[in-house]
Order: C-alpha cells, then sequence, then structure tokens
C-alpha cells in the first residue's frame, strides 16, 4: 500500500462514518489517527454524545470485531480477560474467552469499577496480551482500546490512576452539536426509522494492519523531533503543572503525527501535524497544581499556551 492509497482509503472511511455521525468530521479523523498509531483512546464526555456508537461503527468500516464491556462497581477482572471453566463432559478445564479478546474494546464509563478490575486491561493495552492462571494468551491484531468515563459524576467512580492514564495514547470530546446539526440528528431518525445504524466495511483488519505499518514509514525531521521534546519539556517547567509528561508524551505526539500525515496523504511530517495531535496527546498526562484546577484552568488550555509559545521549526 502507497501513503497516497493510505489516504484515499481513509477519506473513504471517514466518508461512511458521516453518513451516520453528523457535524463530528474533526474528531472522527483524531479517532482514525489514533487508530493508526495504533494507540488507546480515552473519551472524556457527557452521555448521550455517540462514542458508544462512533466506536462500533469504526469496527463496522474496519471490518473489526468489536465487544463492550459495561464497568461497574461489581465488575471482576475475570469478566474482561476470561476464566477456565470446568467441562463436565470430559473433566478438563477449558478456556473461556472474555470480551478482551476482540479488535476494538469499548471500556464503557471505565472509572466506574475499583482498580483491580481497572487493571485487568493494562497487560493488554501495553504488551498485547493477557495473563490467565499463569498461562498467557496474545490478543488479536489489531487492538485497539477506547474508554469513556463521565466527567461531572464522582460519586461511586474510581479515578485512573496516572499510569493507567498515560496508557492511553490520546484524550478526546465529542461535544455537544450545534442547533442545526441536531436537527440534522433528529431528521436521519426519522428517516432510517431505526437506532441500529450500519456503515459499510472499507477495510479488512488484514489491510488495516498495513495501513498502521505504512504510517510506521512516515518520514520525521530532526527539527520535527526537537519540536515535540520542546513542547513536552515545557509541559515539565510550566508554574501552573505539577507534574508534566514523560517521555511517553513525546512518543504519542511522534506516532500520532506520522499518522496526521498519513491521513494527508503525505509522507512526511510538518509542524501542523504536531499542532493537531498535541493537545490530544498530551492534556490527560499533565497534574496541575492544586490552585489551577481549583480556578477552573483546564489542562487542554495550558497545552494550547504551550504551542503558542513554542516556536515551530521552518518547513521546505
Amino acid at each position: 500500500m502507497k501513503i497516497e492509497d493510505l489516504g484515499s482509503i481513509c477519506d473513504r472511511l471517514l466518508g461512511e462514518l458521516s453518513t451516520v455521525i453528523v457535524g463530528k468530521r474533526q474528531t472522527l479523523e483524531l479517532v482514525l489517527t489514533g487508530f493508526l498509531a495504533n494507540g488507546h483512546i480515552l473519551f472524556e464526555d457527557f452521555p448521550g454524545l455517540a462514542k458508544t456508537l462512533m466506536s462500533k461503527l469504526f469496527a463496522q468500516a474496519l471490518g473489526c470485531k468489536f465487544r463492550r464491556i459495561q464497568f461497574t462497581p461489581d465488575l471482576l477482572p475475570a469478566d474482561i480477560t476470561g476464566t477456565y471453566i470446568l467441562d463436565r463432559r470430559d473433566g478438563q478445564f477449558k478456556l473461556r474467552r472474555g470480551p478482551i479478546f476482540a479488535n476494538i474494546l469499548l471500556a464503557d464509563e471505565i472509572n466506574r469499577a475499583p482498580p483491580k478490575t481497572q487493571s485487568a486491561l493494562l497487560e493488554g493495552m501495553q504488551e498485547r496480551q493477557v495473563t490467565i492462571e499463569g498461562d498467557t494468551y496474545p490478543l488479536e491484531r489489531p487492538f485497539i482500546v477506547i474508554a469513556t468515563q463521565n466527567p461531572i459524576e464522582y460519586e461511586g467512580t474510581y479515578p485512573l490512576p496516572e499510569a493507567q492514564i498515560d496508557r492511553f495514547m490520546m484524550r478526546l470530546s465529542v461535544g455537544y452539536p450545534n442547533k442545526q446539526e441536531e436537527v440534522e440528528i433528529l431528521t436521519r431518525r426519522v428517516i432510517s426509522q431505526t437506532d441500529d445504524y450500519r456503515v459499510n466495511s472499507v477495510m479488512t483488519p488484514e489491510v488495516f494492519q498495513e495501513a498502521q505499518q505504512v504510517t510506521d514509514q512516515v518520514h520525521v525531521d530532526e527539527t520535527i523531533k526537537e519540536y515535540a521534546v520542546e513542547i513536552v519539556q515545557r509541559t515539565r517547567n510550566h508554574s501552573l503543572v505539577g507534574l508534566g509528561s514523560s517521555p511517553r508524551g513525546s512518543l504519542a505526539i511522534l506516532h500520532l503525527s506520522r499518522a496526521k500525515a498519513a491521513l494527508a496523504g503525505r509522507d512526511f511530517v510538518i509542524p501542523e501535524d504536531v499542532k493537531a495531535v498535541a493537545v490530544s496527546a498530551l492534556s490527560h498526562r499533565l497534574l496541575l497544581k492544586s490552585g489551577t484546577w481549583l480556578a477552573g484552568t483546564k489542562a487542554e488550555e495550558i497545552v494550547k499556551g504551550i504551542l503558542d509559545e513554542t516556536k515551530a521549526p521552518r518547513t521546505a
């Protein structure tokens, strides 16, 4: 697959998704960017904004196996990974695979389950494998986790620890539609007469993996690397930030900016690619000082300010 072909296929995929998802082209592009970069995505947004529908439709368009887990306080790690059960017919213990054995896994309201259950995802997210009763099983490729959490409800929730939040390559928000878009949503529902929306498959899992490999070949100039690192280092020295991004933030920008360039059909990264992904790649990695978040300042605003202050390299 050539980089030009990848851009064309991704454009068709986004067009297919836009037949159902109204007015969120930029969000769809960012999600696809994360997918191409082989990264996990955290959605922090209010209920009812099509996060589950978006995840399901992406799986359909990519021809991938989709599973959804509703996280609740009584959810157990075995409910995610699976466990061995006794087959009474032959007296042997056999593995019953959990929903983590999928290509795209939606962890819905992940902060409603206790830390022990949340941690059941860690090995799969990092190593793309799970260990059950001492036996290790590789997960299917591609394997991407999309997690959601509600930013306004804290009662009965378990905030994700920083180490687990850091495993997500990007944090996104869908946001409310405007008035015209919401009217269009109602119009499409009246026409379709169903809530079971579907889209046509544009790729297969094999083609999608090839697209990820092509993305990994996108050239990144030394000046772009230095630009990305400069942005990340400024988060560590910012007066409003208690703890800045780790090098994993720099790697996230590297992978995502390559994917952004690939979406545009380019085989090289430009500063605008870095700017387009930096907020999503870094905002969830910053620990703000207590006075900062009490004043209502958001991590996204701090990253945007850093981007404005950091001089971008010139491109030929």
